[in-house]
This record gives C-alpha cells, sequence and structure tokens, in this order.
C-alpha cells in the first residue's frame, strides 16, 4: 500500500513538472509570436495622443448616503440611475442627475460584494458572503417596516458571490461568479441554474473567480477573472470548458472588462498591471502599467473603457483613478490627485450608457459622478488580422501579426480645425463654465 501511494506521489510530481515545462515553452512561443505591441505600432505610425486635462472631468456631484464602505456600483442603460451597494448592508438607488436616492434597500445579508441593474432597470440584484445572488424589483410595494423584499433568491453557489451581471437585453437571466471557484448562468423566473462554468471541470478556474464581464456584442460570450492569475473566455452554449484561458497577470486578477468591439478584453491585476488581451488570437496586446516607488505597488480594483475604446479607466487601492490612453500606453490623467478626490481606496467604477458621465466609489463611503466637459475625438481602436497556420501535429496555432494593425483615422485629440483654432477654444470654454454652472445649481 506505501509503495503505491509512493509511487502515485511521484507520478504526481513528474506530471507537475511536464505540465510546467509545457507552459513554459507555450509562454516562449506566444513572445516569439508577439512581435510588437499596440503601444509600439501606435508610436512607429506617429499616432498623437489623446490631449486630456484636469478641467476636461469635472467632479460635479458626490454622492452621499451610505455608512460604510462602497464595494460595488451600476448605471442604468438610460444614464440617470446608479445603484451602489456598501458595508452597511444597504443597497441604494440613485438619481444620478439630482443625487436624490430613489431606494435605500435593507439586505439580507450586510456583507454584499456586487450589485447590478437589470437591461430595463426595473430590478437590481446583488451577492456577497451569504452565497446568495438577491433579485429586489423596484416596483414592489414596500413591507410594514418600508423595506422592499426579496424578489428571487438565486442559491447554489458553495462560496461567495463576487461579481453578478445581467446578460444584456435580458431582465431573466444573469451571470454570477463566485469564490466555489465557479461561475453559473441563472433563469432568474425559474430560479434555477442553466448551467455551471468551471468546477469539476478542468478547464475550469483553480481559484476564487472574482469578476465577469458580458460581451456587449455577442451576449453568449464572457470572460472571467480569477485569484489563479488567469482570465478565461466561455461560451453559455459549451459550460463543459473554456474556450481560452489567457496568462499574463502574476496576481489576482480582480476585475475584467469587455471592450465596445466585443474582440477584446480588459484586466485589473493585484501585480499593478491592466492587460489588454484578444479573444480571437488569446494575445496579450498591451500591458498598462506606471512605475511607482520603493513603496508596496498599488492593486488595480476596477476598469471601464470609453465608449471608443481609445480611453481606459483604471481605479487602485491606493485611492488613485487613472486615465490611460489605450493606444500609447500613457496615463493622460490621475483624477486621485485632483481637487475633491476620494480619500480612501478606489473600489468600483463604471461609465454611463452614452460615456458622458464616470462614476466612482470608495472605502470613503461616497460616490463621486464626473462629467465629461470635452467631448474626445477618438477611433475605435484596432483590428487584428490574424492568420492560421496549421503545423504537423495538427494542432491549430494563431500567429498574430501584430506589424499588420489596420488603425483608423482620429486618433488625435479634440484640437480637430472647425474654422480656426480660436473659435475651438472659445467654444470649449463656453461649454466648460455653462457645465460648471448647471453643476453649481443642481443639489
Amino acid at each position: 500500500m506505501s509503495s503505491s501511494v509512493s509511487e502515485l506521489k511521484e507520478r504526481h510530481a513528474a506530471a507537475i513538472e511536464t505540465v510546467n515545462s509545457l507552459r513554459e515553452r507555450l509562454k516562449q512561443k506566444r513572445q516569439q509570436l508577439l512581435d510588437v505591441d499596440v503601444a509600439g505600432y501606435s508610436r512607429s505610425q506617429g499616432r498623437a495622443p489623446v490631449s486630456f486635462g484636469p478641467t476636461d472631468l469635472v467632479c460635479c456631484r458626490t454622492l452621499q448616503g451610505h455608512a460604510g464602505k462602497v464595494y460595488s456600483l451600476d448605471w442604468t442603460s438610460e444614464r440617470n440611475r446608479i445603484v451602489s451597494a456598501s458595508q452597511d448592508g444597504r443597497l441604494i438607488v440613485w438619481n444620478a442627475l439630482t443625487s436624490q436616492k430613489t431606494h435605500a434597500i435593507k439586505l439580507p445579508c450586510a456583507w454584499v460584494m456586487t450589485c447590478a441593474f437589470s437591461p430595463t432597470g426595473q430590478s437590481v440584484a446583488c451577492g456577497g458572503l451569504d452565497s446568495v445572488c438577491s433579485i429586489f424589483n423596484l416596483n414592489s410595494p414596500t413591507d410594514k417596516d418600508g423595506n422592499l423584499p426579496v424578489s428571487r433568491m438565486l442559491s447554489g453557489h458553495k462560496g461567495y458571490v463576487s461579481c453578478c451581471q445581467y446578460v444584456p437585453d435580458e431582465d431573466t437571466h444573469l451571470i454570477t461568479s463566485s469564490g466555489d471557484q465557479t461561475c453559473v448562468l441563472w433563469d432568474i423566473t425559474t430560479g434555477l441554474r442553466t448551467s455551471v462554468f468551471g468546477g469539476e471541470f478542468q478547464s475550469g478556474h483553480t481559484a476564487d473567480v472574482l469578476s465577469v464581464s458580458i460581451s456587449g456584442s455577442n451576449s453568449r460570450m464572457f470572460v472571467s477573472g480569477s485569484c489563479d492569475s488567469t482570465a478565461r473566455l466561455w461560451d453559455t452554449r459549451v459550460a463543459s470548458r473554456a474556450v481560452r484561458t489567457f496568462h499574463g497577470h502574476e496576481g489576482d486578477v480582480n476585475t475584467v472588462k469587455f471592450f465596445p468591439d466585443g474582440n477584446r478584453f480588459g484586466t485589473g491585476s493585484d501585480d499593478g498591471t491592466c492587460r489588454l488581451f484578444d479573444i480571437r488570437t488569446g494575445h496579450q496586446l498591451q500591458v498598462y502599467y506606471q512605475q511607482h516607488g520603493e513603496n508596496e505597488i498599488p492593486h488595480v480594483t476596477s476598469i471601464a473603457f470609453s465608449i471608443s475604446g481609445r480611453l481606459l479607466f483604471a481605479g487602485y487601492s491606493n485611492g488613485d483613478c487613472y486615465v490611460w490612453d489605450t493606444l500609447l500606453a500613457k496615463v493622460v490623467l490621475n483624477l486621485g490627485s485632483l481637487q475633491n478626490s476620494h480619500e480612501g481606496r478606489i473600489t468600483c467604477l463604471g461609465l454611463s450608457a452614452d460615456g458622458s458621465a464616470l462614476c466612482t466609489g470608495s472605502w470613503d463611503t461616497n460616490l463621486k459622478e464626473l462629467i465629461t466637459v470635452m467631448k474626445l475625438k477618438v477611433c475605435q481602436y484596432i483590428s487584428v488580422d490574424a492568420q492560421f497556420d496549421s503545423l504537423q501535429n495538427n494542432a491549430g496555432v494563431i500567429q498574430s501579426k501584430l506589424a499588420r494593425f489596420g488603425l483608423l483615422e482620429g486618433t488625435g485629440g479634440c484640437s480637430e480645425s472647425l474654422g480656426s483654432e480660436r473659435l475651438v477654444n472659445l467654444l470649449l470654454n463656453l461649454r466648460f463654465w455653462l457645465t460648471s454652472f448647471c453643476c453649481f445649481l443642481l443639489p
């Protein structure tokens, strides 16, 4: 018996060594195929950086009302409402235009970690350490204590619910991620699990899943980020295995977000970097990293892309919120350095549906809403030309031809000529003062 156990241990050790060797070979092969990144090619083409200054984003409102750390927020599709979740055990639904609270929902479990609006804005979902995703219909009557009752409880996870997101254009299905290493597609009407992604399947995550993002162009595809330092692409029609696994991070992947065109996605990690991946080639296209001193590297907690994809907003554990130029991998602005910025860790952020407003949430218990005063002229980013090569062993290998990026025009800032430079500056200044005046009048 002891000999068989020792033999199994030896075989296990040999298998681990083989896996590590194959992983290293794959890493080297990827590096050979990646002859250039997005920023390098953009610089070689003389692309102009985005012009973005402190006065282009104005903090017009501070949403105060939570008594604990804010952990999550989400916008409605019509732009005028925000839902936030806090350690105080409440969900608050805000009118983003007036800062008024329309709902203050007391939760069954105070340890909430995530929240989301349904596509129609009629209901909100949340989850946390109780391992349950709770659904609230905002149109339901309150009980005798003035609390909004739970309309549906989605039970089945064996670990905390870290993230939830409704399937686009559907109020009846949502996807959750969990500390039990799985993601689940739920049918809200029945309260049952439609599909489970990961878990006992070998291609699933091997540690807690922290974030999910559903593609806006193909709702059957979603990506997940995990404490195993990887992101994985899933097809809801094939739950048995991940479509692709993305390596590169050296720490927990805290947040994932699809790029506007649906062909790429961004990630943020404890290693202090944001990364851009292509779902078709599996390649890493760019790393966004700001050098720091000898202090501990701040973790990336949340990310969001602008409507065009030219800007990447990233929140950090030290209170910084960087605006990145995705083409040139340069920091355009640090919102954490502006006046009236957050005084604690940035935990969540999100853009309104039309891209005109950014909301951030923090451990300082507040949310801050920023509006864009100046509309940037930006491109819709890039398209990667991929070539499929067949090897003798019939294994398909995708070779990314990064030297053949098709960068669209309009990658400059907002200094496009509209008659005269003086007229442009006059109009921009006028818009700035009008916007500031409106923000002053609104509560």
